[in-house]
């Protein structure tokens, strides 16, 4: 009798674990599906092409040598008014040639040492505090990573953001190296996956965007009224929450892009991803209730989807967690299985499959190469190697230590430019 009690007694304490953990996989797995279904589509935009802002463009480089000089030469010369903005590279902690090099390029250069306040987060801090103390003063602040190459037509999707009253833009994240190995290729595949079915979604349905660490505009008004403060490991992300937090949005730019270097080794991208988790894990301790408390109250879901996505690497922990219990088959019957109540067998199967065709989908509706599909191949062991590192960075979510990835590709814009042009071609 005994033994019996402790069964049924057992049953109903894990019964009460696995059903919100199945509430909080079937809500996200289905919310992130109709999310990426408003990015199957671009709507109209009228844009200004008159150009009128004024533009800092801001670089952080910590010993970047290889790549400052081609960055420096294709920001001066896109194709905006070149009275209108004007270059700054902060040589931050720099024990290379980083500054003389930029300096050498025509980069106005700012270096920067402090052996305390070290990161992307500080460099910019101390860069805008010095900025707003010049004779000259700009509308608004734009920042790339040293690593970056940029499209000649940035500005000028900037300054029609600007000019129709957005405070806050990100740019679309290209690669300027996907296909160097299987590596650079997933991680292109991420973010081109990110930039449409999540970015554009989120854009398209009025909600908030999430800066993407580079390729980012602020107003200088916003700046100076909230300050930075974004000195996290994932400063972008910081910020994004900060501004929301004071009703700020971040809007889109689909046709303004950035091509970024993505890390060329599977230990690189640990590293990198590693500090993104931690970084994630911290502001979303900070910003997830406030948040979900401030879209109940205001009946606004754009909070709401920011805490979602805060929520992400919770997610992870929580669908592992769920995934390893039903890999012990003596642990099955001991709950219900809200799964098979909500939709059946074939339906699930459905819906995982349009999770497989929604990258295929991304990277159809942004015309990439056909060399982009071959990464889809080994995307999941991509995708699935978040698992570690999610649990990794919620463990270390308390160590603030930059971990700086080392940039070696030295490509200039026309390079990359004319790739992109041969393989418009080869699709045409």
């Amino acid at each position: 009798m005994l033994e019996s009690f402790t069964g049924i007694l057992a049953t109903q304490v894990f019964n009460g674990i696995m059903l919100p953990v199945q509430v909080i996989i079937i809500f996200f797995t289905f919310y992130y599906f109709m999310l990426s279904m408003f990015g199957l589509y671009r709507k109209k935009e009228t844009k200004v092409t008159v150009p009128e802002k004024t533009f800092a463009i801001v670089v952080a480089a910590h010993n970047e040598e290889n790549v400052i000089e081609p960055l420096v030469d294709n920001l001066l010369q896109i194709d905006y008014p070149r009275e209108l903005y004007d270059v700054f590279v902060v040589a931050d902690n720099c024990t290379d040639k980083t500054a003389l090099i930029a300096r050498n390029a025509g980069a106005s250069v700012h270096q920067r040492f402090n052996s305390v306040k070290k990161g992307k987060g500080f460099a910019l801090e101390w860069m805008f505090h010095r900025m707003f103390r010049m004779e000259r003063q700009y509308d608004a602040v734009v920042i790339f990573d040293a690593d970056n190459l940029v499209k000649d037509n940035f500005l000028f999707e900037m300054n029609s953001k600007l000019c129709q009253g957005e405070k806050i833009v990100q740019c679309y994240l290209d690669s300027k190296n996907p296909f160097d190995t299987w590596v650079t290729n997933t991680f292109s595949i991420a973010f081109w996956l990110s930039n449409r079915m999540l970015q554009l979604a989120r854009y398209n349905i009025g909600l908030s965007n999430m800066l993407g660490g580079t390729g980012m505009c602020i107003s200088t008004s916003v700046l100076k009224q909230f300050g930075w403060g974004a000195t996290s490991l994932t400063e972008d992300l910081e910020f994004s929450m900060k501004a929301l937090s004071h009703g700020i949005k971040t809007s889109w730019a689909h046709d303004a892009v950035v091509y970024d270097e993505k890390p060329l080794t599977f230990a690189q991208s640990w590293r990198q991803r590693k500090r993104w988790a931690q970084g994630q894990v911290d502001v979303a301790s900070r910003y997830f209730l406030p948040l979900i408390l401030r879209g109940i109250k205001e009946r606004k879901w754009t909070y709401i989807d920011s805490a979602i996505h805060l929520f992400q690497p919770a997610l992870v922990m929580i669908a592992t967690f769920f995934m390893l219990t039903n890999l012990v088959s003596a642990l099955q019957p001991h709950y219900t299985h809200l799964f098979a109540l909500v939709m059946p067998w074939t339906g699930w199967q459905i819906l995982s499959a349009f999770q497989y065709l929604y990258p295929i989908a991304a990277l159809a509706l942004d015309r990439l190469p056909w060399r982009a599909y071959v990464g889809l191949i080994l995307y999941p062991i991509f995708i699935y190697s978040w698992i570690p590192i999610v649990f990794l960075g919620f463990l270390n979510s308390k160590d603030k230590q930059w971990s700086h990835t080392v940039h070696t590709r030295s490509i200039s814009y026309h390079e990359v430019a004319k790739h992109k042009k041969l393989s418009a071609v080869n699709r045409s």
